[in-house]
């Protein structure tokens, strides 16, 4: 596992605007790539820790492999082909860089021309799409549990997903580079620089999806996007990409939790505290109606926020009445004990308040699930040294069940190399420019909305998520113009955390969501 402080860059980094289009060209190879290829030149990171880089020589992908199957539900039962391989990225001098790692799942019998077809990813940057495609809404998904005590585990199994959306859409899961088993191809450090960075990454992810619809000859079906964290910035400059860029045509865009703009994430301005409060105390109002909290609940909370609390907070700690009038607000709506909010003003990041919360029990909260808590390792100690106990349990069954799915069900077994779920290599030289605290995708979503008048977004969150809150996204979307109408853009909130899918109320809840959205409702 990971130390904290890379769990906590994990899925929150993101990066800057476009640049000029690379120039690459790309095309899909059937047969397995030649044997120099390098998945990365300075060493790739499993999802247990580091690893050395591997001999070129003994990491070669395999041909595409295309299986069938049938899913057998209680309710119906679904027939699909799956068809796994990589799209081979070239430099404008034809020489080759990285294979990209696709997996698609299309649902046999269906009319290509009508039937959507949605691309799918994860964020870090170093995310896997194993944590949307085997814990959201692929074919298959392992099964996640909460005891009593609200402690996570996962199971490494691999069961029928109920709430796969391939009733309703194919799905395509696209691997960055570095993350799952797509690696660079390409030597030297050159042509690794430009990937790991916002404008290499988008560049290369827009070109394989137009690469798989043109050789999957789907060119006419409709087109949705869909990413999780990190994903929020990917996601918008990606669309943007395809249509301008590419000439491909989007139908709708759905994020979830998503970073839209980095400076909430890890900004120091007042506006954080605003963004988190609704958050913290959703997490206090938890201990009494758990998952049966809705964003309903915290809605005074939202009105506080926004109003009094904000108009104390800027009055600064030179008014005094004002900090102690927050303070102790603050106390009485997360719990947190009254002295340390007046020590603290009523301001807590995010890792303060996640010790503070359960000191008293020498707990800490989870940051991607501040419902769900652990022992806090040093207890005694002045700083904060502890993992998130909301992640830690779902490394090792996601790391299993993505081995067990392409060597078993999809018959697809890279030989030298390890499947890589999170990738602290590609997150520690990831390029974010300048200043990342300026890095958003806000103003893409503007142009995109702007561009197209049937273009819709649809933003789902976790009501627990300390990664990325909610109500901060909201005051980012509430700033939008309306754009012909405001249900262009819907915010949804879910019972759960940063993956609160694995909740499945929340899972079948967003289901259901992108169901209508692709319906035109």
């Amino acid at each position: 596992m990971t130390p904290p402080q890379a769990i906590a860059r994990r899925l929150l980094l993101c990066a800057g605007l476009l640049a000029p289009l690379a120039p690459f060209a790309v095309r899909a190879d059937d047969a397995a790539p030649p044997p120099h290829a390098d998945r990365a030149a300075k060493g790739g990171a499993g999802a247990h820790g580091p690893a050395a880089a591997p001999d070129v020589d003994h990491f070669r992908l395999p041909p595409v492999s295309t299986t069938k199957h049938t899913l057998a539900l209680s309710s119906r039962s679904l027939a699909f082909t799956a068809k796994t391989g990589a799209i081979r990225i070239y430099s404008g001098k034809g020489e080759p860089q990285a294979d990209i790692v696709t997996t698609a799942y299309q649902l046999d019998g269906a009319d290509p021309r009508t039937r959507p077809v949605t691309f799918v990813f994860n964020g870090g940057p170093g995310a896997s799409s194993a944590w949307l495609q085997l814990g959201d809404n692929g074919p298959w998904r392992i099964a996640t549990h909460t005891d009593a005590n609200g402690g996570l585990s996962a199971s490494p199994t691999l069961e029928p997903n109920a709430d796969t959306w391939l009733d309703f859409t194919d799905l395509v899961y696209i691997d960055p580079l570095g993350t799952g088993y797509s690696r660079m191809v390409a030597p030297g450090d050159e042509a690794r620089k430009h990937f790991l960075t916002v404008d290499g990454d988008v560049d290369s992810i827009a070109l394989v999806i137009r690469r798989w619809l043109e050789n999957a000859d789907r060119l006419q079906s409709p087109i949705f996007v869909a990413g999780e964290s990190y994903g929020g910035i990917r996601g918008p400059k990606i669309v943007r990409n395809l249509e301008r860029r590419q000439g491909i045509g989007v139908k709708g865009l759905v994020l979830i939790s998503p970073a839209l703009d980095f400076g909430d994430v890890i900004g120091t301005g007042m506006t954080r505290f605003v963004a988190s409060l609704p958050t913290m105390a959703a997490i206090a109002r938890a201990k009494e109606k758990g998952n049966a909290l809705t964003r309903a609940d915290v809605a005074d909370v939202e009105t506080y926020a926004r109003g009094d609390f904000l108009i104390d907070l800027m009055k600064g700690q030179a008014d005094k009445e004002a900090t102690t009038r927050l303070a102790d607000r603050f106390a009485a709506l997360t719990g947190i004990d009254r002295a340390e909010s007046r020590r603290l003003a009523g301001r807590f990041d995010i890792d303060e308040f996640r010790r503070a919360f359960d000191r008293a029990n020498g707990k800490v909260t989870g940051r991607y699930d501040g419902s769900v808590l652990g022992f806090d390792p040093w207890p005694d100690s002045s700083s904060g040294h502890f993992e998130d106990p909301s992640e830690t349990p779902l490394l090792s069954a996601l790391t299993s069940a993505a081995y067990d799915l392409y060597a078993h069900k999809l018959n697809w077994r890279p030989q030298g190399g390890s499947y890589e779920l999170l990738s602290r290599t590609v997150n520690h030289d990831w390029d974010f420019g300048k200043d990342r605290r300026g890095v958003e995708s806000v103003s893409d979503i503007r142009d995109i909305l702007a561009n197209d008048p049937a273009m819709k977004v649809l933003v789902a969150q976790g009501l627990f998520d300390l990664a990325t809150p909610y109500f901060g996204n909201k005051i980012r979307l509430d700033q939008l113009p309306t754009f012909g109408s405001r249900d262009r853009v819907k915010l949804v909130v879910y019972p759960g955390g940063h993956m609160f899918y694995l909740q499945d109320v929340s899972r079948r809840a967003l289901r259901e969501e992108v169901h209508a959205i692709m319906q035109g409702e």
